[in-house]
This record gives C-alpha cells, structure tokens and sequence, in this order.
C-alpha cells in the first residue's frame, strides 16, 4: 500500500525559533499540522534526546508524524515516528538498521543520481531540493527549480517532499508539479503567528485537492 504522507511537512528548526519548541510545536499541531521534523544541530547528544523524547511525547499521541533529523539513534530511543537523513549522514539502509522496519526513513537528493540511489533503497520518502533558494542552510546545494520535480516523478511511487524556499504563494504549484508535499521551514516559522500561518497552507493544500479531486 502507498504511503501517503500530508501535504504539509514543518520542519521545526530549532535555530529558527522565537518561542520554546513544545509551544512552537503545539501551535502548529493545532493548526492542522500532521507531520513534523525536530532538527537541531547544536546541542549535546544527551540535551537533543531529551529534547526529541519530550516533543515524540507530546506529538505521537496526537497522532502527529514526528521525525527527528541526522540521527537515527535519537530518533529510536526517543519513540519517534523515523528519521530524516541527509547526504553526509547514515544511508538509509544503515538508519533503517537502526530505527527498525516500523518507522519511516525519509533521504535528502539534490541531484538525478542521488535520487535514483534513495529510489533502490527502503527509504519511506524522497526529499528533493532545494527547490528554489533558501537561507535555512549555510551552505546550500545548487537551486534544482520545479522541473525536476517533473523529471524525477516518474521514478517512483514513493512520497516526493520538496523542500527549499517555499512559501505560501508558491505552495501549490510545487505540488501541481508532482510534490506529495512541501516540507516548510522559514516561512511558517519566522512568520509573527506561525500556527496561523501554517493554518493557512493546511487549508490552502486542502482545497487544491479537492479542487484536483484527491
């Protein structure tokens, strides 16, 4: 059976935030939120599990999808729903090894050739981007844009995530051109009301699939 992922996909950074995690996490849940992903990239090993094992806590139950980023480990002792893994971390055979075969395994491609590699593995869902430029990243792979989300549809019939400088205006359109869904980070985030604002894109994706009919 397919796995069908929402259409909106929060990436909680915790860089990013101007209020607590669990209040940020908690607005965004009660907006309609379905799935989110726990990165941060500063902290011990021991503050980010219990950080990840606090949000798992709070959001699992809700039946929201959490994802923690780069570790597999954290993500295991943490109870939560998988992990996320870019180029440079554990492919996704070895996360899988790690996370077990209940919990989803999600890979970061920025090119034909990685996502072609994510295709033959047992990963859960392919990220690709970043679809347009982003200041999320300090050193961010080259632009790919939405025609190579068009190219690289037909691979497969996995979960596509697109992710990289995508906004309200522009969430649609990603989808129309073979997203599942549009991984946001800066846009809700760094809004002034990020639950309303992810508010927005829950019911803006809702009604551009009512109106194609899914």
């Amino acid at each position: 059976m397919r796995l069908v992922l929402p259409r909106l996909y929060v990436i909680l950074d915790a860089a990013l935030l101007t209020i607590p995690e669990s209040e940020c996490s908690r607005q965004l849940v009660d907006a309609g939120v379905r799935m989110l992903q726990y990165r941060n990239k500063t902290p011990s090993s021991r503050d980010l599990l219990e950080s990840s094992k606090r949000l798992s806590g709070e959001l699992v139950p809700r039946g929201v999808t959490f994802i923690v980023n780069d570790r597999a480990d954290v993500a295991a002792l943490a109870g939560a729903s998988g992990v996320h893994v870019g180029q440079e971390d554990l492919g996704a055979e070895e996360a899988r090894g790690v996370v077990g075969r209940d919990k989803l395994v999600g890979v970061s491609t920025h090119n034909r050739a990685q996502f072609e590699q994510a295709v033959a593995t047992s990963a859960d869902y392919i990220a690709v981007g970043p679809i347009f430029s982003t200041s999320t990243k300090s050193n961010p792979d080259p632009v790919v844009g939405m025609e190579f989300i068009r190219k690289v549809r037909p691979l497969t019939d996995k979960p596509i995530v697109a992710i990289g400088g995508i906004t309200l205006e522009r969430a649609v359109e990603v989808v129309r051109a073979g997203a599942d869904s549009v991984a946001v980070i800066s846009d809700i985030l760094r809004a002034r009301e990020p639950g309303e604002r992810a508010r927005r894109y829950v019911e803006m994706l809702e009604a551009a699939n009512h109106a194609a009919g899914v």
